[in-house]
């Protein structure tokens, strides 16, 4: 019924919605709307999910309702695209979503004990193994089990999907007692690109500038840092103080390119001095 009525003739905010991105994917809907693909989508999933990052760093809750609901928009823009092709629709999304919460929540929706959220997440592991073990066409004993980390997705952003990894063996033992073996470990990883620079192998040092990065993740990790998180606030923090190197230098009249080194590290420390951190 929802499906042929008009959008405002809904009063449900979601079925509204739904509805409205429905008509955009009708015969005489939207062109651009009409020729849209999963694959094509992409691109607007992660930007929009960036985008509502944003919001929470610079903490403007009216800037991420609105960013939340892009988010929205393109769970149901590829739900409405799979309901056109006799894919799945909405309803199946949003079953399999509930489906899995209870599933996924024996501690609140049955009888198992969770008293620590590090059981909780230990639970969480172990469904999720079984739930890949369940999904197998073939459950023989020869068949090797799943690997408990099949469950990260490969086109994470590196350093995410470096911690998800640590995070996943972390949560079977393979695990460091403390931050100073993986500091030890990061230290190791750059003596070995220190050799590698030494012998001039840059095909060694390729790899040993992943081995070293990885290594840090996993200390970020190790000490509950988000390491994606750190290095994108690192990397504003930076954006900052060379805008601020810029600025000084086009009120003092000069070009970026004509200064020295030393003059530009002056500008630096300067533009450190204003900031925090």
């Amino acid at each position: 019924m929802l499906l042929t009525m008009a959008y405002e003739e809904i009063s449900d905010p979601f079925q509204r919605l739904v509805r409205i991105m429905t008509r955009l994917q009708e015969p005489g809907g939207c062109p651009w709307d009409l020729e849209q693909t999963h694959e094509s989508l992409k691109p607007y999933m992660i930007e929009e999910c960036y985008e509502a990052l944003d919001a929470i760093d610079r903490e403007d809750y009216t800037d991420l309702t609105e960013e939340l609901g892009d988010v929205l928009l393109q769970v149901l823009f590829h739900s409405v695209l799979a309901a056109r092709f006799g894919r799945f629709q909405i309803d199946d999304v949003i079953n399999t979503a509930a489906n899995k919460m209870v599933g996924r929540h024996p501690h609140v929706f049955g009888d198992v004990e969770a008293r620590t959220a590090g059981e909780v997440l230990q639970n969480w592991e172990r469904l999720k193994a079984a739930e890949r073990a369940g999904k197998g066409t073939d459950n023989t004993k020869t068949e090797a089990p799943p690997s408990i980390l099949s469950g990260v997705p490969t086109a994470l952003p590196a350093l995410l999907k470096a911690q998800r990894i640590q995070e996943k063996a972390a949560r079977v033992g393979f695990e460091w007692e403390n931050p100073f073996q993986v500091l030890d470990k990061v230290e190791e990883e750059v003596k070995e690109l220190r050799a590698a620079l030494a012998n001039n192998d840059s095909v060694h040092a390729r790899e040993e500038i992943g081995d070293l990065i990885f290594s840090i993740a996993n200390l970020a990790r190790f000490l509950k840092i988000d390491a994606e998180e750190s290095v994108r606030q690192t990397g504003e923090k930076f954006r900052q103080r060379f805008q601020h190197i810029e600025k000084r230098v086009h009120e003092l009249g000069q070009n970026l390119q004509d200064m020295s080194l030393d003059e530009l590290m002056g500008l630096w420390v300067e533009a450190k001095e204003r900031t925090t951190g």
